[in-house]
């Protein structure tokens, strides 16, 4: 409830109670005797109380990490999580030496070791083609 609801709220509780004085007596006993009955047929508090062990979530999950085969269930989450990291590691790995070949293969042709007729032969293509697999 916001502050102007509140502040409506206090108001009617007001302007009930200063009324409920003028009320006429039969209406004072009717409403009394109807507060009585609403009175007996409120529900009862129940006195059983529960101490809650460990946490519950939606759908009852929680038994997936407590049960006697909590392992099982923790290995679900982390394996996944585990295989995409080798799977980078191994990706970076890959791309490293690709990396690696090409900058070499850069420097031999930048230091001029091999005679420019070699470029223009289809023997060296067929080279550079093998060695990229």
């Amino acid at each position: 409830m916001n502050t102007r609801e509140l502040n409506f709220a206090y108001k009617v509780r007001h302007a009930l109670n200063e009324s409920a004085d003028k009320l006429p007596a039969s209406t004072a006993e009717k409403l009394a005797s109807a507060r009585k009955i609403a009175l007996s047929r409120q529900k009862k508090e129940s006195g059983l109380r529960v101490l809650v062990t460990r946490p519950v979530f939606a759908g009852d999950a929680g038994r997936l990490f407590n049960a006697p085969l909590a392992w099982l269930g923790r290995m679900g989450t982390m394996v996944p999580v585990v295989a995409l990291f080798a799977l980078l590691a191994s990706i970076y790995q890959v791309e490293q030496r690709h990396i690696s070949d090409t900058a070499e293969m850069d420097v031999a042709v930048l230091a001029d070791e091999l005679p420019l007729s070699a470029y223009l032969d289809n023997g060296f293509n067929a080279f550079l083609a093998d060695r990229d697999k």
